[in-house]
């Protein structure tokens, strides 16, 4: 019997987007800082809410308001013309979300502008339409395919000039942090990579509201014990302010 061979696949647009990402955030010497939280009194407020927000939309409220105290959350470094680091005014949160694009999963990156401002209910509808509308309804979904369908030489001088020129212009085409979590799949992120300063990533969460969650910071950037008081913040955030912010949803719907 003749013996099988294999094929050869084209890279997708939405594959060129993340190897054009990988190429770029390599060459950030990321640290991964972990800490295991018990969010009991958040995850009883949000058990008392009918239609509670996901818990990707607690997180990017709890990191907005974290990074409000500690501004280094909102700072990039920024390479060119001189090396020198950039503080944004506000959060900008990105947020994986998984949609079909020609034909495959594809992940894209929605960003979130002052999500530290905005609802939970308002957050959880943003992230419902980046997760439902049609791919071309939703700009940010809009400006990754095209990016996605330049020239390669094109592609690669965007994302270089939008990484280590402006840091406003970082900001808003890719955010100041990034969440990213497995947990919901029962797995846990080791050491994600990204262009951006932090990336906040959950694992799953038991029964008893224990979870390990972990920043990804840049260390050109801030140090490791800033994140660590930064992580510490963010378990007392969720579990004092964004419970209350529940608990007055769910007297609101009753």
């Amino acid at each position: 019997m003749a013996e099988a061979r294999g094929k050869r696949l084209r890279l997708t647009p939405a594959r060129k987007l993340v190897l054009e990402m990988l190429h770029h955030a390599q060459r950030i010497p990321s640290i991964p800082v972990a800490r295991s939280m018990n969010l009991a009194p958040v995850a009883a407020a949000r058990a008392r809410v009918a239609n509670p927000p996901s818990w990707t939309a607690l997180f990017l409220h709890g990191f907005g308001l974290v990074a409000q105290r500690f501004p280094e959350l909102r700072r990039a470094y920024i390479p060119l013309p001189w090396p020198h680091l950039y503080e944004h005014p506000h959060s900008v949160g990105a947020v994986v979300v998984e949609r079909e694009w020609d034909g495959e999963p594809a992940l894209l990156a929605a960003k979130l502008r002052s999500p530290e401002g905005a609802s939970l209910r308002g957050i959880q509808d943003s992230l419902q339409r980046f997760k439902d509308s049609p791919l071309r309804e939703v700009s940010c979904f809009r400006q990754l395919m095209r990016l996605g369908r330049l020239p390669a030489f094109l592609r690669r001088f965007i994302f270089w000039q939008s990484i280590h020129w402006s840091g406003a212009k970082k900001a808003k085409r890719f955010g100041t942090f990034l969440v990213s979590s497995y947990g919901s799949l029962g797995a846990e992120q080791m050491h994600p990579i990204s262009v951006l300063t932090t990336v906040l990533t959950f694992g799953p969460i038991s029964a008893n509201s224990n979870v390990v969650v972990k920043f990804v910071y840049d260390h050109r950037v801030t140090d490791g014990r800033v994140i660590a008081r930064a992580l510490g913040e963010l378990e007392r955030v969720l579990n004092d302010e964004v419970a209350m912010k529940l608990t007055q949803l769910s007297r609101a719907a009753a």
